[in-house]
């Protein structure tokens, strides 16, 4: 699935680690390491984490909208969760890939605006404004044979929990595998297992004809 998501510059909060004594800004270019790109954003180099966010933005990006699907707040989470990334660059000690780190932080923000909606629905119980559809460009329906099949896996993915759902995203639409997941959600594999077996019979029920193949709650 590809988003086309435009990340505006400068990031729209004061972008600066007052707490830290600006070094020499290190050079950096599209051969940097990931260690060489945080260490130089800490030190006030805004060009290393344009090129983090240039590097991450297809995650994220994929990640939010299988949790949220396609609709008109996701460049709003995507640019938090990279607001969200250069605050708290500077507590990432490693113990992950920068990777898992900020697709951790999709999932979360992603969680934050789905809590989101629950309450405007609340507040706003009727409209009567058309639904949203996303543009021909940003449909992408993943192998399966028409529009409403794609848009019955939606359906069976938004009725999941929380819980369940963002295991499913991550498993079964953005192919982590068991480890990656259990990585990015800070849960045990034998958890994610149990949630994505639980996740796909939900979705099996409510889909009831989809293939097999789309659903496959298989290890890896």
């Amino acid at each position: 699935m590809s988003v086309a998501t435009t990340i505006a510059y400068p990031l729209t909060y004061p972008l600066s680690f007052a707490d830290r004594e600006v070094r020499t800004v290190s050079r950096v270019d599209a051969t940097s390491t990931e260690e060489q790109l945080i260490i130089a954003t800490l030190d006030g180099n805004e060009d290393a984490f344009r090129r983090i966010v240039e590097r991450y933005i297809d995650e994220v990006s994929r990640t939010v909208t299988g949790m949220l699907g396609a609709g008109p707040e996701i460049d709003d989470v995507v640019q938090e969760v990279f607001i969200k990334l250069h605050r708290s660059l500077h507590t990432f000690r490693g113990e992950a890939s920068l990777k898992t780190f900020v697709v951790r932080m999709a999932i979360n923000k992603s969680l934050d605006a789905l809590r989101k909606r629950k309450r405007m629905r609340w507040l706003q119980p009727w409209s009567n404004e058309d639904p949203w559809e996303p543009p021909a460009d940003d449909r992408s329906d993943r192998g399966l044979t028409s529009k409403e099949e794609m848009a019955a896996l939606r359906h069976a993915v938004d009725k999941l929990p929380e819980s369940q759902r963002a295991v499913v995203v991550l498993r079964l639409i953005e192919d982590y595998s068991t480890e990656e997941t259990a990585r990015i959600l800070g849960v045990p594999y034998g958890t994610v297992l149990s949630r994505l077996k639980r996740g796909v019979e939900k979705l099996k029920k409510d889909i009831g004809n989809t293939p097999d193949a789309h659903l496959s709650g298989g290890d890896s």
